[in-house]
């Protein structure tokens, strides 16, 4: 009984001390201008969204520093980059989130995130020596899923961009989807929350069922969208609920 009373206090206190890490991505300047922004921020998305069973606070901080990145808020991804490394998520995992969305997102949103992310790093002890260099040893590749999807691509827009195609291959596909220092769930995570962040749909039905295939759940990738739609935005979501409704029916048939 006492064992579970004392962990039963241990959760109370984590739960209350992420509360306070939640209220801290909220500026004091929005009480004062806007004081319904605040009570829904408060109440109903700190309060209500953010402990919903359908996604880990893990991964919604990842999901949530992922669409940060790609709508370019580096104002506010300091206090998202603390958010994310007191919820569990590594500042390997960070680093590599951000290499992995510049290839999604654009150079410009990693390189800004790089630069809002260095002071929090920096009163963290946080150095290069600690986060993933250029060359790791890569994990395996799935060769034969790697030739159809390269004959699609090359079949499809070889004619139009050969950079294109051969660039997807050799950098993302043969390098960066193998580093080990994201795990492919959720390289496949941030990969679909940038997408629907930045709203591009259309690319979603290729990432999502990799996603799937890489272990993330339908219950978790509906969690992931209701959570994006504070995050991202409500049209840019129901942009992204047909495309998602589609595979997950064709995952059922």
């Amino acid at each position: 009984m006492k064992t579970h009373l004392a962990a039963s206090a241990i959760a109370l206190m984590g739960t209350q001390s992420f509360a306070q890490d939640l209220s801290k991505t909220l500026p004091d300047s929005v009480a004062s201008v806007a004081p319904a922004l605040q009570s829904y921020a408060a109440e109903d998305l700190f309060g209500t969204v953010w402990n919903a069973e359908t996604l880990s606070v893990r991964d919604r901080a990842l999901v949530t520093f992922a669409a940060m990145v790609t709508r370019h808020e580096a104002d506010q991804l300091g206090r998202f980059t603390d958010l994310a490394l007191d919820a569990g998520v590594t500042a390997p995992e960070l680093s590599e989130t951000i290499t992995h969305l510049a290839f999604y997102t654009g150079w410009g949103n990693a390189t800004a995130a790089a630069e809002a992310m260095a002071p929090v790093y920096a009163e963290r002890g946080i150095t290069a020596d600690d986060l993933p260099g250029a060359d790791p040893e890569l994990l395996p590749l799935d060769e034969e899923a790697e030739a159809q999807r390269q004959n699609m691509v090359q079949d499809n827009y070889g004619s139009t961009s050969q950079g294109v195609v051969d660039y997807t291959e050799s950098y993302l596909f043969r390098d960066l989807w193998l580093r080990p220092d994201l795990a492919p769930r959720d390289r496949s995570l941030v990969t679909v929350a940038g997408l629907i962040a930045a709203g591009q749909p259309e690319q979603m039905t290729f990432h999502l069922n990799r996603a799937m295939d890489n272990g993330l759940t339908q219950e978790e990738a509906g969690g992931m969208l209701a959570h994006l739609a504070f995050y991202a935005g409500w049209p840019r979501v129901f942009s992204a609920m047909p495309v998602a409704k589609e595979v997950f029916a064709n995952r059922a048939e």
